[in-house]
């Protein structure tokens, strides 16, 4: 752009403008004055410095800059000739014709900044000691200046997003095109072994008779089960294959092998079945093929000792400097179907409690047991959750999602959390106890001859409730709770191996059954010696014995005793340890009521009033038959 050449004294400017023109005509040097630059150079970063070049279609003097430097400062700097030849002494600058932005000022450079946009057009005005003002604008423009505006981060913004977007679907894509080849293959594979059974039937029936076929057919049927309550365990070892492909493969195979030792180990003493192992996923589950009541709270430990054994296993790795995978489980608790045959030697589950199972474990994090709503419920009396949010499941709604923490402070060693503690093992005794009752109760209900009339089922369910009720009267801990309530149990289970010294008998089969049950040695022997002192006549040592006599005679003072002390005569007199005459009988009883004493508070506050009673009873009884 031209130089501007603005007068002040609007009044003579007619007169100036000729007086200059006839000024430049007759004085060359004038003329040179009127083209030259007011701008001499500008400075961007302190080191590039650029000479405005004037353009050729419109005569603008504009500048081209290499890179996006608008956001840098500019140095603006008048031409020191300009200075001197009109006397110039002060001077603004601003930008995009903004000339309320600047000041006036004595030095003929200016730093700017925050200069924005592609193209931007830079005013320099000076004016002389004599009144006249002179300006001149030049042009900066910058290649990549458009790619520093709102309008390119919208752009990229929008990229970005169509981007993820197209990633999405292609993700998804990409996983319906897998789960539609697997589901293809899966179908043809049991078409092609439906053709091959039927081949291999069609011969089995050309060279066997039919009715041996049909036995052999039956005997290898597959049997499918409803398990109303199973707790599956999904566990994956994630980034083993990358390590393998970095490190020497065959010691982290070995070390692979060794952790799932580790595994079999820890669901064998937790009663879990292992389903299967599929390339480094690990698949179990509980409260099968043996129903049990305990196994939400029994794999949720076995999932938190595996994660232990995990945390040991990368301290050693990272002592050495070497790397480890990582593990990620999932667990639900739920109905299952399981398939068997008798040449199966592992168990095959499916249904929504498996599938779920599996997307806990991929909606898991490392280091982390990832449980279902379901599962919490059943283990938070045991175990501190943290709720993590829901997870949406076809056809089943959204389900909630816990990490499994550690074990509740009163529970745990020290309070820490980390391992069980006695009550802990105590706890889950007493819940584990519903489940050898109806063990027991089941071999009893089988089992016991029938021509016991006042040993059998019913006495067994009375005393176990008596101890209770006694126990609770007496205020013992739970874990004497439980040794009273399981002695109780299995006090009369001698009858189903001998009449005489079946408290003996019951011992032995006390000791066969426990272990099963997770009993410790030491409870064992002290269940045994409660079985021991119901025999007659009863010799009570402490509480827990008082206890278990006080409810094996029971009967004694309440108002069903003369029923019940009919059966108990027909049943000595079957098995001939006592003559058949109701006389004499009576005469025992009262007898024997009239040494017998409760032990404890409880009994005697409930049952000696009645006792009284009934040996009343039997006295006139004795009375009309003499």
């Amino acid at each position: 752009m031209f130089l501007r050449k603005i007068s002040p004294k609007k009044g003579f400017h007619r007169f100036l403008m000729a007086a200059i023109l006839l000024f430049a005509i007759g004085h060359p040097f004038a003329l040179v004055a009127q083209h030259s630059s007011l701008i001499g150079t500008v400075t961007f970063d302190d080191t590039t410095v650029i000479v405005p070049e004037k353009q050729k279609d419109n005569g603008t003097r504009s500048i081209t800059l290499n890179n996006n430097v608008l956001n840098q400062a500019l140095f603006v700097q008048i031409d020191s000739a300009y200075i001197k030849e009109y006397n110039l002494y002060r001077y603004r600058f601003y930008l995009d014709d903004k000339p309320e932005s600047a000041v006036w000022t004595l030095y003929p450079i200016k730093e700017l900044h925050n200069i924005k946009g592609p193209e931007v057009s830079l005013t320099a005005e000076a004016q002389s000691r004599d009144g006249n003002l002179y300006s001149e604008v030049i042009k900066i423009s910058a290649p990549y200046g458009i790619f520093n505006t709102w309008t390119a981060w919208i752009l990229y913004s929008l990229l970005f997003i169509g981007a993820a977007l197209l990633l999405y679907f292609w993700t998804d894509l990409r996983v319906s095109r897998e789960k539609y080849i697997l589901e293809t293959e899966i179908s043809n594979r049991t078409k092609e072994l439906s053709e091959q059974k039927t081949k291999y039937e069609e011969l089995l029936t050309n060279y066997l008779p039919k009715e041996d076929f049909e036995k052999l057919k039956e005997t290898t049927k597959d049997k499918t089960l409803r398990y109303k309550m199973v707790t599956v365990l999904f566990s994956n070892i994630l980034g083993f294959t990358k390590i393998a492909d970095q490190e020497d493969a065959d010691r982290l195979i070995d070390d692979l092998d060794r952790f799932f030792f580790e595994f079999d180990e820890v669901v064998q003493r937790f009663h879990i079945e292992k389903i299967k192992t599929i390339g480094d996923s690990y698949i179990c589950a509980g409260g099968i093929p043996q129903k049990n009541r305990t196994n939400p709270i029994e794999v949720v430990l076995a999932a938190f000792e595996m994660q232990q054994y995990m945390m040991m296993l990368k301290d050693q790795y990272e002592a050495k400097n070497q790397k480890i995978w990582d593990l990620r489980m999932g667990i639900h608790t739920g109905p299952v179907f399981s398939n068997s045959t008798n040449n199966k030697k592992r168990l095959e589950i499916w249904g929504d409690t498996v599938n779920i199972a599996s997307r806990m474990e991929a909606s898991g994090e490392i280091g982390k047991v990832n449980i279902t709503g379901m599962t919490y419920e059943l283990v938070k009396d045991y175990f501190l959750c943290k709720y993590r949010g829901k997870m949406p499941v076809k056809y089943k709604g959204e389900i909630d999602m816990y990490f499994i923490e550690g074990f509740r402070p009163a529970l745990s060693v020290d309070g820490i959390g980390i391992k069980p503690n006695k009550t802990f093992n105590i706890r889950l005794g007493l819940v584990r106890f519903d489940d050898l009752e109806e063990h027991v109760m089941n071999i009893l209900e089988e089992k016991l001859p029938r021509n016991l009339y006042y040993h059998n089922l019913k006495h067994t369910i009375d005393v176990t409730v008596q101890v209770e009720l006694i126990g609770r009267g007496e205020q013992i801990s739970d874990e004497e709770l439980l040794l009273l309530k399981t002695a109780a149990l299995f006090h009369d289970t001698g009858f189903i191996r001998t009449y005489k010294d079946h408290e003996e008998a019951g011992v032995v089969i006390s000791k066969e059954i426990l272990p099963q049950f997770d009993y410790t040695g030491e409870q064992i022997e002290k269940i045994s010696e409660l079985i021991m002192v119901t025999k007659l006549p009863p010799r009570p040592k402490n509480l827990l014995e008082q206890i278990i006599c006080d409810a094996d005679l029971d009967y004694l003072g309440r108002v069903d005793f003369i029923p019940v002390s009919g059966n108990l005569f027909r049943e000595l007199t079957e098995h001939k340890i006592i003559e058949g005459d109701i006389n004499k009988w009576n005469q025992i009883q009262i007898s024997f009521i009239e040494k017998h004493q409760y032990f404890t508070e409880t009994a005697k506050k409930f049952r000696d009033v009645n006792k009284n009673i009934q040996l009343e009873a039997i006295r006139r009884l004795v009375e009309e038959n003499s």
